[in-house]
């Protein structure tokens, strides 16, 4: 299983303001659920956070985390957005306060 923050991957990118939060929720569930995106079973997404267009999902399975962050692009595609979006995938690490989430600071602190 692993503890939720092995569990648990960054998402950079999330499109803001475009729709509903609870819609965007959604769009990001069905995403990372996807084979071709590597995913698996959510068992939670955060959204939104204290930083803007971050968002947090956490698997039921630590072994997806590890596919999901192998994956080379994640594009963020639905009907219901006008076009796609790239999302940058990091991995979350316990002993970063959610206010220290920076996209470059982030990767160098979970080696």
């Amino acid at each position: 299983q692993g503890g939720k923050a092995a569990r648990t991957v960054v998402i950079a990118g999330v499109p803001d303001g475009l729709l509903h939060d609870d819609v965007m929720t959604d769009i990001l569930m069905i995403h990372f659920q996807m084979s071709k995106n590597n995913g698996g079973d959510v068992e939670e997404v955060k959204y939104p956070t204290r930083s803007k267009g971050v968002a947090y999902v956490t698997f039921e399975d630590q072994e997806v985390v590890e596919g999901v962050l192998k994956k080379a692009e994640h594009r963020l595609e639905d009907k219901r957005l006008s076009r796609y979006y790239p999302l940058k995938v990091t991995r979350y690490c316990e002993n970063v306060s959610a206010s220290v989430i920076h996209l470059l600071v982030l990767p160098l602190l979970c080696w």
